[in-house]
């Protein structure tokens, strides 16, 4: 572990010492992003940025309509309305990633409910896909609002009858529709939702949508950026010789490799921390609404990055190659991944590579924060597969690691 520390430490020095170099690390791309953001902004607006989810109302009761009323409000997610004969082209939608999830209310499924017998939503959902993973918690959310609204009405009504009887169920099922519709629109217009709508007015704004779409990607194409400074200072070692020195000790190379990583994963975390902050203070980028789930996806984001700088400067015998592969994994992985332009104005195909990419998963941590308002459990999956690339292209490195 000291000598891991030992490395890091050089590496920081050796950085930190190079005024222009941190000067450039933080100013270029601050420009870009402000640059991105209103050539983004002139383009008119950004496209709804939930995800789209369809809803099949086989059922067309009161219950299908609040729930299509409440998905209509979800910060999250956005219902796309299907006729009952799409119900099969739903399952391929969602597979083909044109919807995020889809969701079929049964034939009679109001009544069952109101009648205290099991009724079942079937939700089609790809469980291995991001977008579906925030969407189907988004509507399983919804879901228990549906059944919260129910079960005030349903207490109202046994309140109620004890007090004074029905004359008729009739009576009784239109009371219960009439307090279930109430607390339906008690969900749709809660009493302290004004002040978090103030709080995040600006943010709505057709300037605020434009960086939510510039900030993170720059963020995601400035943080691969740092490849460059992460393999360079190894192909460096290697051509003056102290790579061979290392030899006479007993140092290992997986030790060598998490030296040069952390000392690396320092600088450009806190090169990235920078523009969160930057994003969010003057930007109007609300990284702070979940700033636990942001920095977690920043963090992951950096390691991954860092392990592939790594494996650059294992490959690489000179400096130009490591210029050149940095180049071509940052626009390949920035162009493909959705850092430049959702995914969703592509083509289907285009898409389903973009979706393969680890910015993708990068750049939905990010949205699942600033755009759609979820919570931690929404960066969970991205965090995991960022995690999972890292881990990969490290020992990729340590493999491909030779002293000369």
């Amino acid at each position: 572990m000291r000598r891991t520390l030992d490395i890091a430490l050089k590496d920081l020095s050796q950085i930190l010492r190079d005024r222009k170099l941190v000067a450039m690390m933080v100013l270029m791309p601050i420009a870009f992003t402000v640059f991105f953001g209103f050539v983004f902004s002139g383009t008119g607006g950004q496209a709804d940025p939930r995800l789209p989810v369809g809803v099949i109302d086989r059922d067309e009761g009161v219950i299908g309509r609040a729930l299509l009323e409440l998905l209509q409000i979800s910060d999250a997610v956005r219902p796309v309305v299907l006729d009952d004969s799409s119900a099969e082209e739903a399952g391929e939608q969602v597979r083909d990633d044109k919807l995020a999830a889809a969701i079929v209310v049964p034939h009679g499924f109001s009544q069952e409910r109101w009648d205290g017998r099991d009724s079942t939503l079937t939700l089609i959902v790809d469980e291995n896909s991001a977008a579906g993973v925030s969407a189907s918690g988004a509507v399983q959310s919804t879901a228990n609002r549906l059944l919260g609204a129910m079960a005030t009405a349903g207490f109202s009504a046994h309140v109620y009858e004890a007090t004074r009887p029905f004359e008729s169920n009739t009576a009784r099922q239109t009371y219960l529709e009439d307090g279930f519709a109430l607390a339906v629109e008690a969900w749709q217009d809660p009493p302290f939702r004004l002040a978090v709508e103030v709080a995040t007015a600006e943010v709505g704004s057709q300037e605020g949508d434009s960086f939510s779409q510039a900030s993170p990607g720059l963020i995601v194409q400035f943080t691969i950026w740092g490849l460059i400074m992460s393999a360079t200072g190894m192909v460096v070692e290697r051509q003056r010789g102290a790579m061979q020195r290392l030899l006479t000790t007993a140092v290992r190379k997986w030790q060598i490799i998490a030296g040069h990583a952390l000392g690396i994963f320092l600088v450009t975390l806190a090169q990235t921390l920078v523009l969160l902050l930057f994003g969010q203070l003057v930007l109007g980028v609300d990284y702070m609404r979940q700033p636990l789930a942001s920095l977690l996806v920043a963090t992951a984001l950096v390691l991954w990055v860092v392990s592939v700088g790594m494996l650059i400067g294992a490959i690489s015998r000179h400096e130009h190659h490591v210029v050149m592969w940095s180049l071509i994994a940052m626009f390949l992985f920035t162009g493909l991944g959705g850092a430049w332009f959702p995914l969703e104005t592509t083509s289907p195909a285009f898409a389903a590579i973009g979706r393969l990419m680890p910015t993708y998963y990068a750049m939905v941590g990010f949205q699942n924060v600033i755009l759609r308002g979820l919570g931690m459990s929404s960066v969970l999956q991205p965090v995991g597969i960022l995690l999972a690339f890292a881990a990969l292209f490290f020992a990729l490195a340590v493999w491909r690691f030779r002293y000369e």
